[in-house]
């Protein structure tokens, strides 16, 4: 009997019990599938208590070895998505993947330790896997005006998408938190849309704001909204559902194909708050507004300006530019 089988469909229940995010979710699984496959095949483990730090570090090894999709948790998946027809078949995995898988595998033998299955976390003392930070590309005032100038916004998906755009932009909002929004989230006069706890990452309320400037674009937005469909979604689809995240971000890359423009719904997340900071914003407001669970959090991911934003931070704070000197 395989014992990890049953140990991870007891964590995976502990997951769901957690309210853990069904993308969260399904990190979990396939990471530890892949895992115990890997122990299973390579070593001959099948119970918790008989992996060592050693079979932990080769997993690693292994994976930076064989390359991207050459292992399987489940061989039915072969047939349907035929990796070897993918152009990056056989690639060297990145170090962010390997991170992920790191984080994952460890917060499993967590779980399995705190619920005294094993005696030990057999991660610990492993050093963690710390892959190098791209720069987040900060698009400039004339790429954003073609990206928004793109959108027909004549169609009333189109006009949708533009608006959700925006708003992203000037919130600095979670495209999967926006689509969640009714109208009576929205505070038009104190420019506020409540997020419900139902509806954020981390299952907490928390307010996020907009300017005048998108106050008036989503008042005419919701006036037009009104007379084509009586969703309870602020931005529904054209059959008045629950938009998905796939057909946002397929919309968006075709506006920036016709533009030139590599644009994603997150990307424009990251957008706002470097321009935030920018433009003088203060770390701990901006962790707020983002929904962090704390500001180094918001400085881990947002700590990447390039010389040129530096240098553009500078002018705007400078002590003698500032001072009657």
């Amino acid at each position: 009997m395989n014992t990890f089988l049953i140990e991870l469909d007891r964590y995976m229940n502990d997951c769901t019990s957690r309210g853990l995010s069904a993308k969260t979710m399904r990190s979990y699984d396939q990471t530890l599938r892949l895992y115990l496959r890997y122990l299973y095949e390579q070593h001959g483990i099948t119970e918790p208590k008989k992996v060592k730090s050693e079979h932990v570090r080769s997993y690693f090894s292994f994976v930076r070895e064989r390359g991207k999709y050459n292992a399987f948790s489940n061989d039915q998946t072969v047939m349907l998505n035929r990796p070897h027809n993918r152009t990056d078949y056989g690639k060297q995995v990145s170090e962010t993947t390997l991170a992920n898988y790191q984080r994952n595998i460890n917060a499993f033998f967590n779980y399995l330790h705190n619920n005294k299955v094993i005696h030990k976390n057999p991660c610990e003392g492993i050093e963690r896997i710390k892959p190098q930070r791209k720069i987040k590309a900060l698009l400039t005032e004339n790429e954003l005006q073609a990206f928004f100038r793109s959108f027909d916004v004549s169609k009333f998906h189109e006009y949708r998408n533009w608006i959700i755009a925006r708003m992203i932009l000037d919130s600095g909002c979670r495209i999967g938190e926006l689509l969640s929004i009714v109208p009576a989230d929205i505070d038009l006069r104190n420019g506020a849309i409540l997020l419900r706890s139902t509806t954020t990452k981390n299952k907490k309320e928390r307010f996020i704001y907009f300017s005048p400037k998108m106050g008036r674009n989503l008042k005419s937005w919701l006036e037009y909204r009104d007379r084509y469909t009586d969703s309870p979604y602020v931005f529904p689809s054209t059959r008045g559902n629950k938009m998905s995240l796939p057909n946002i971000e397929t919309a968006f890359r075709k506006h920036g194909q016709l533009t030139g423009i590599e644009v994603q719904p997150h990307q424009l997340r990251n957008n706002f708050a470097k321009y935030y900071l920018l433009n003088g914003g203060d770390w701990a407001t901006l962790s707020r507004i983002l929904g962090h669970s704390s500001v180094e959090v918001t400085q881990q991911a947002y700590l990447d300006f390039n010389d040129a934003e530096v240098g553009r931070k500078y002018q705007r704070h400078s002590p003698l530019s500032n001072l009657d000197i």
